[in-house]
């Protein structure tokens, strides 16, 4: 896989070409990783892997020797034709090739490879970055036809283009969607902005009400979205994501932390008891030092256990919820220990009971951070003590030693 990176890399670098602002090496890059990650959750074979990868590597180096229509079939033939000197499998080239002639628009792919790579290739539809890059692929193809291209036009065809776009994987639906339909919704505002000042400066009502339509609005519509306040619902959910996300993570710390104690002072114990039982009679001044580190191991394991193990409280840990706790927003349907003795239904109508209420929503995902918080400074205190016992113990215990064989 090395050789073909290394290889792309270096050709982008002998083909420069400045006005591919968006097909270019950053992009391949991107759209290589993005291969990796939907590979790497189907858990692809190690054929198929490669395949993907280098699929992903090749499918747009055709820019840099052909024009935009017929890249595809060019960045194909680029592939056989380095493939054939490393030398890989006729059977792997062919399957590479169909790879990349699927990313051909309008997509339509077959193979779970080629799927893959087709998503990959669009991954940034459902990403924050889409703006940025559709502004990089506008740049670009002003420069490859030398044209100026209007920006409502552009916004125009880029609303088609996601309402028409549906990713191949579930992998990418579950993941992308959400955010593509939030960039989606940006471009339709976006656009209805411009119409509607060109409504209030213009006059041309009945022109423009066909371009909204085109956009699946309508003039009032605007008059609403404009006097509605918004909600910086994105904002809120990535503060969330980003809060969880740094709790998970503090909290895998705070359990390696405490298998590293468990695991060190369970080895200086069956070291000291092997010790003990064999050489009492010969070192029976080493008795109490030897006492004394294997207290402090013990002790240490139990603080380190203590940290990780789960903490059962019947309040919040019954798994069962009421629909009377639902009405009163009191329960948190996001921690499984409120509903794991529930039945599908009643949890699915808690569930949606939530979503379509935002306060409920944010409340519960207050809760989760906050209850995290909490196991986590419980975690952190038993560690802390843990580690405190373990430093303070080895000292005391070196001393320990010193002394005794100092007194033999």
């Amino acid at each position: 896989m090395q050789k073909v990176e290394d290889h792309v890399d270096l050709f982008f670098a002998e083909h420069p070409d400045t006005r591919l602002l968006y097909h270019n090496l950053y992009h391949t890059r991107d759209v290589a990783e993005a291969a990796k990650k939907i590979a790497a959750h189907y858990q692809l074979d190690e054929r198929s892997w490669f395949i993907v990868c280098t699929a992903a590597w090749f499918h747009d180096t055709g820019y840099l020797a052909t024009n935009e229509a017929t890249h595809e079939r060019k960045s194909a033939e680029l592939a056989e034709k380095f493939l054939k000197t490393i030398p890989v499998k006729e059977e792997d080239i062919a399957e590479i090739k169909k790879c990349i002639m699927a990313t051909e628009m309008p997509q339509q792919p077959v193979s779970l490879p080629e799927k893959i790579i087709c998503d990959a290739d669009l991954f940034y539809f459902g990403t924050p970055a889409f703006k940025e890059k559709t502004k990089l692929l506008k740049k670009e193809k002003e420069a490859l036809k030398n044209i100026k291209i209007d920006g409502g036009e552009w916004r125009e065809g880029n609303i088609k283009m996601l309402e028409a776009h549906t990713y191949h994987t579930d992998y990418c639906r579950l993941l992308l969607d959400k955010t593509k339909a939030e960039n989606l919704a940006q471009i339709r505002n976006k656009q209805q902005e411009k119409l509607s000042t060109v409504i209030n400066s213009a006059g041309f009502e009945n022109n423009i009400a066909n371009m909204l339509h085109a956009v699946g609005n309508t003039p009032e519509d605007i008059k609403v979205a404009g006097t509605k306040k918004k909600r910086p619902e994105r904002g809120i959910e990535t503060m969330f994501r980003i809060a969880a996300t740094n709790n998970v993570r503090v909290s895998a710390m705070a359990d390696n932390k405490a298998h590293i104690m468990i695991t060190v002072n369970a080895i200086f114990i069956s070291v000291i008891l092997g010790l003990m039982v064999k050489n009492i009679p010969e070192y029976r001044t080493l008795l109490i030092p030897r006492i004394l580190l294997l207290a402090v191991s013990m002790l240490t394991i139990v603080y380190a256990v203590l940290a990780t193990r789960p903490k059962i409280s019947s309040e919040v840990f019954s798994g069962v919820f009421t629909p009377d706790q639902v009405k009163k927003k009191s329960v948190n349907l996001l921690y499984f220990g409120s509903y794991y003795r529930m039945d599908y239904k009643e949890y699915s109508e808690g569930i949606k009971a939530m979503m379509e209420d935002s306060d409920f929503l944010y409340g519960s995902l207050t809760k989760d951070l906050y209850w995290q918080g909490k196991v986590l400074g419980r975690k952190y205190r038993l560690l802390h003590t843990a580690y405190s016992i373990f430093m303070y113990g080895i000292i005391a215990s070196a001393l320990a030693f010193t002394v005794a064989l100092f007194l033999n």
